[in-house]
């Protein structure tokens, strides 16, 4: 029977709601606890976290956490770990992300006004900064110098990352193994970290304790770079109502990303130019969007995108392979393939 067109569930959504579901009560209380704790008596911060929380991010890392330490035996029948610790993952990925406004001098995220724009990119850097302080302190909380090493390391890494991306900017000379280090850097390693604390919350997990955290380590390091490559994609493929920002940010920013390295790569003498022009010296003039994004689809430089991302999505899912068969198991796999669905 065929469904009407508002009955039609978004596969990707779906996977979003299947996994949240099975950590409900987790996730409530990882919400409750960031409420909690982005508060201030310094009245700006508050307010500017708060809208930042408001623009409606789906909470992907620290679900990961949460359900990862499920999959592993640990929930709120063990105590309340898993949650602090989701909650300083979505503290460190929010204070990134207030960054990285500031840096791609960004006016909207997720469809509305970015905090730099309303705020300032001075009250934005700073509130970054004390929500980066308020992650260490619920890692702090939490007592373990394991975990603690796990999500210290991924904040610098992150940066890292960042700071790579600056670097090959408007660099067309770029390999796509650096452009891979760029995205392992600023988004897989926190996904890698969010998974990896998982395991080591628990006393036993399935698969035994260091097993079960160097599979999901390297689960969240290919989900992350499947959901980068993606992020990338759509920078040039998708649907501007459904991206939360404008399409061909990434041109005028004059990032290096693999869409762009395809058709350059590919390109005849004139294309090459172009790029050269527009990304290489950043010299755009009216057009040259539609030019490049002509030049993307000729190259199938979005299919190629989403060809690596599917690589690493089925890498996520192979590395799930030792757990027992269960529904968490299967909404992870689930998430695996949501990162290439957004395109979709």
């Amino acid at each position: 029977m065929d469904h009407p067109p508002s009955a039609i569930i978004d596969p990707a959504e779906d996977a979003l709601n299947r996994l949240g579901a099975l950590v409900a009560p987790d996730l409530v209380a990882c919400n409750r606890l960031i409420v909690e704790r982005m508060q201030s008596p310094v009245a700006l911060i508050p307010q500017l976290a708060a809208h930042i929380v408001a623009a409606g991010g789906k909470r992907l890392r620290p679900l990961l956490t949460l359900a990862c330490a499920r999959l592993c035996g640990y929930g709120l029948a063990q105590g309340m770990r898993h949650v602090l610790l989701a909650a300083s993952v979505e503290f460190i990925h929010t204070a990134t992300l207030l960054h990285d406004d500031v840096v791609d001098e960004s006016v909207q995220r997720r469809g509305l006004a970015s905090a730099n724009a309303i705020f300032g990119n001075k009250a934005s850097v700073l509130v970054g900064d004390f929500l980066f302080a308020r992650a260490f302190q619920l890692m702090v909380e939490d007592g373990s110098v394991e975990v603690l090493a796990v999500l210290s390391r991924a904040a610098a890494t992150v940066a890292e990352g960042e700071v790579l991306q600056l670097m090959t900017q408007n660099d067309l000379a770029t390999t796509e193994a650096r452009y891979l280090d760029v995205i392992g850097g600023k988004t897989a390693s926190l996904f890698t970290a969010a998974c990896e604390v998982g395991a080591l919350v628990a006393d036993d997990p399935p698969l035994g304790r260091e097993a079960a955290r160097t599979a999901l380590a390297r689960y969240g390091t290919c989900l992350g770079m499947a959901f980068q490559l993606v992020d990338d994609a759509l920078d040039y493929g998708a649907d501007p109502r459904h991206l939360g920002k404008t399409v061909g940010d990434d041109f005028r920013e004059g990032k290096i990303t693999l869409p762009v390295l395809v058709a350059y790569a590919a390109g005849d003498a004139a294309e090459r130019r172009f790029w050269e022009r527009t990304v290489g010296e950043g010299a755009q003039e009216e057009g040259d969007l539609e030019t490049a994004l002509t030049a993307i689809r000729r190259h199938n430089g979005i299919e190629l995108t989403v060809e690596r991302a599917l690589f690493y999505a089925t890498e996520a899912k192979s590395a799930l392979a030792g757990f027992p068969a269960e529904p968490m198991a299967d909404a992870l796999r689930a998430i695996a393939e949501y990162t290439v669905h957004r395109l979709r």
